[in-house]
């Protein structure tokens, strides 16, 4: 669906701050050069119901000059990712609302607002390094050709300096008078459109805080849908694959309150969909572990390898091939109306409401279980299933943190160094069993000499993951029991 995406579509992580500014306003000196005097209109597009802009995610046809350009913008942390193609259509071009398939559920899209954008700055280089962008902008809010208001801010933008030259650089800015306002996007502010996440009391029943989670959990799915489509990104279907499994984390830790039939037939769904989002990810992993090993081989050795590694790209290209047309199923839309309906109203049973804290014990509880179990001499498998475990405690933990204060930060920052170490070890079994089936297809001595060096590897990690997990699992217990008062 996207061969040819590459092209056409450029992806960026685009890093900038807005403050507010008063009329008159002059930007304090900075080191470097004028950037010209632009003018741009910006027609924004969205559903009728808003589905972008209620997931803080803005769409927009800019023309500047003769010159079209489409920029599709996704709030990333204290970032936005933004994918851009140039089309002079006057409607979304084919390959941005494949991207969009996810979000809008065949809903079609519209023009919202369009606003004209007046942009003076200065580009800052103290030293012939662009450092970033500051410009501020004058806009107008237009109905058809009538001016209905206006908006005025500063952006700083990074280029390639450091987050502290942005920050030195937002201090002079406010130093000279210019303040926080409104950090929403421009067309967000023209239509008074309000996206933050809903705050809850401390005393606010359980079912209300898990509606809330997963609510922002389904949020996240969404948010990294378009990137995993796109796939530039190892990162994207990662991060939507870790929202897939924190929602069934959620629902699991939750199960004894949830109605036993309804619980089961989402967690199916969800299952299907992460071992979907797995097997690419699984096979970015071991592509990503194997180059690397393969930098150690003397040359020769390495490039041998390296042709063998064909196979697996193969399979990688498939598995991609494969989610895609998941992605773009009735399967996949019926099951994002199933999480939006079970983050608006789980099913619920009449059962005694538990905190999170207690369903983050729980998890804890079965983590110590696990652990005795393959206490001696653990094999792969055994510490396979404590990674599993180990994972759905700290997804619990990191859910419960509001609710379980300060004093367990350390326990989930420990359960995710465990995690990690648990997760090297897999890799490393996962790896030696690929070459060892790989070796069964090849034939030369000095293939087999090349593998057989990389398995080594392999099981020198192991045997290194082996040695420190006792007294990392040793201080993750510790830090459980002090959280948990087991």
């Amino acid at each position: 669906m996207f061969h040819d995406m590459d092209c056409v579509l450029r992806q960026t992580l685009e890093r900038e701050v807005t403050l507010k500014t008063g009329l008159p306003f002059r930007l304090p000196y900075f080191p470097g050069e004028a950037l010209p005097l632009r003018l741009f209109t910006s027609t924004y597009f969205d559903t009728v119901d808003f589905r972008l802009a209620r997931l803080g995610v803005t769409l927009r046809r800019k023309t500047e000059q003769k010159r079209v350009l489409w920029q599709l913008k996704l709030p990333r942390q204290t970032a936005r990712l933004e994918m851009e193609m140039a089309s002079g259509r006057s409607t979304p071009p084919a390959p941005l609302e494949d991207l969009l398939f996810g979000l809008l559920r065949r809903e079609p899209l519209t023009a919202i607002a369009k606003l004209q954008t007046r942009r003076a700055g200065i580009r800052v280089q103290p030293h012939d390094k662009p450092v970033a962008d500051v410009v501020i902008d004058r806009v107008r809010v237009l109905n058809a050709r009538r001016v209905v208001g206006h908006l005025s801010e500063i952006e700083v933008e990074l280029r390639s300096g450091k987050e502290k030259e942005l920050t030195a650089i937002v201090k002079a800015l406010r130093e000279a008078g210019a303040y926080d306002g409104d950090s929403r996007p421009k067309i967000f502010q023209a239509l008074n459109l309000n996206v933050s996440d809903r705050c809850l009391p401390e005393s606010a029943p359980f079912s209300e805080r898990l509606k809330t989670i997963l609510q922002k959990q389904l949020r996240d799915i969404l948010l990294h849908d378009p990137g995993t489509r796109f796939g530039q990104d190892p990162e994207e279907l990662h991060q939507m694959r870790v929202r897939i499994r924190r929602f069934r984390a959620l629902l699991r830790a939750s199960r004894v309150l949830l109605e036993p039939q309804w619980y089961a037939s989402l967690q199916e769904e969800l299952r299907w969909l992460g071992a979907m989002l797995g097997t690419v990810r699984d096979q970015d992993v071991l592509l990503y572990r194997l180059y690397t090993e393969a930098r150690v081989l003397p040359t020769a050795e390495r490039k041998i390898f390296e042709r063998l590694l064909a196979t697996f790209e193969t399979h990688r290209s498939q598995a991609r091939r494969e989610l895609l047309d998941a992605l773009r199923s009735d399967r996949y839309l019926d099951l994002l109306g199933r999480l939006e309906r079970a983050a608006q109203t789980p099913a619920l049973r009449d059962a005694p409401e538990n905190s999170l804290m207690h369903l983050a014990a729980q998890e804890f509880k079965e983590l110590i279980k696990a652990g005795k179990n393959g206490a001696a001499d653990p094999s792969d498998h055994e510490l396979h299933q404590l990674r599993i475990q180990t994972k759905r405690t700290r997804y619990a933990a990191e859910l419960a943190l509001e609710t379980m204060g300060k004093s367990a930060i350390r326990f989930v920052r420990q359960t995710k160094r465990n995690q990690d170490i648990l997760g090297d070890h897999q890799d490393a079994v996962v790896m030696e069993e690929r070459l060892r089936q790989l070796l069964h297809t090849t034939r030369g001595v000095k293939t087999a000499f090349a593998i057989g060096q990389i398995v080594e590897r392999l099981r020198a990690r192991r045997r290194r993951t082996k040695a420190i997990f006792p007294r990392e699992w040793a201080k993750l217990k510790k830090r459980g029991r002090e959280v948990f008062a087991l």
